[in-house]
């Protein structure tokens, strides 16, 4: 059930991966983000009934919030100009930064195969980044990276608040009340609001029920599942994406760009084995 449950999520995450491609058009990043929060809000509240709203640990929901809404900026701006597989990769390496952040936040010593994999995971990313993308992508390439060390961030406290015992309806509904109201105050100053009509309300619901039942099937799938196979399952997102993009949009990559997301997908994978559990 933990594998279907990953599958689930993998083939929603892509789904909206795809819906914000086509979103791009008429919404801006922060914008989409906004509605994708917004409405993700609609979904998980009736989800809060047997858990409730208060927390303890409102500390660790503010910057969870806080770095999961500035990574997933980034990473939906990545998303409208980048191929949809290779954006959602380098969003994906935020696997090798949370066991970076985890070695550092633990004092746990860094021993050679984890550094051989980490080093292994940064050559996939130089191969995806410098033979795939041309010259006025390669920034976006680089925001992309940005977008996995702070989603890096985001899961790394994720994974405290799950230690803390805080339920998993309880983190996304706080991560989507974070990203809606910071994504509101940036569009305030920004001026720029683009109200849904009833072409685009669709999409709009899709993007955020796409992305909230993705979240929670995640969080099932690592519940019930062995965390090693789940772990792999993850990257199911990457594959669903290559499919959308070359079915949606004709995208391809150069055998150097599969190279490099194969090793990222790899290392991602061990990376995550070999970190310290604490």
């Amino acid at each position: 059930m933990g594998a279907l449950w990953m599958l689930a999520a993998g083939f929603l995450f892509g789904c909206m991966g795809v819906l914000v491609k086509l979103g791009a058009g008429q919404f801006s990043s922060a914008e989409l983000v906004f509605y994708r929060s917004a409405f993700g809000l609609l979904f998980v509240l009736p989800l809060l009934r047997s858990n409730g709203l208060t927390t303890p640990h409102w500390r660790g929901h503010l910057w969870r919030g806080l770095s999961g809404t500035v990574a997933m900026m980034l990473f939906f701006y990545c998303i409208t100009t980048l191929p949809l597989a290779t954006a959602i990769t380098l969003n994906y390496t935020s696997s090798l930064f949370l066991t970076g952040l985890t070695l550092l936040a633990f004092r746990d010593k860094l021993h050679w195969p984890l550094t051989a994999t980490l080093l292994l995971g940064f050559a996939g990313i130089v191969l995806l980044l410098h033979p795939t993308l041309e010259r006025d992508q390669l920034i976006p390439g680089l925001l992309g990276l940005l977008s996995g060390l702070l989603a890096g961030f985001a899961l790394f406290n994720v994974r405290q608040l799950g230690v803390l015992g805080e339920p998993a309806a309880r983190v996304v509904f706080y991560f989507n009340l974070t990203a809606t109201l910071f994504t509101a105050v940036w569009l305030l100053l920004d001026r720029e609001l683009h109200a849904p009509t009833l072409a685009t309300l669709p999409l709009l619901l899709g993007l955020g029920a796409s992305a909230t039942f993705a979240q929670l099937a995640m969080t099932r799938a690592y519940r019930l599942g062995a965390t090693a196979v789940v772990s792999v399952l993850a990257y199911s997102t990457i594959a669903f994406a290559a499919l959308f993009g070359m079915w949606l949009w004709d995208e391809t990559l150069p055998l150097s760009g599969w190279a490099g997301m194969a090793l990222i997908i790899s290392s991602g994978v061990i990376a995550l084995r070999l970190t310290p559990k604490h």
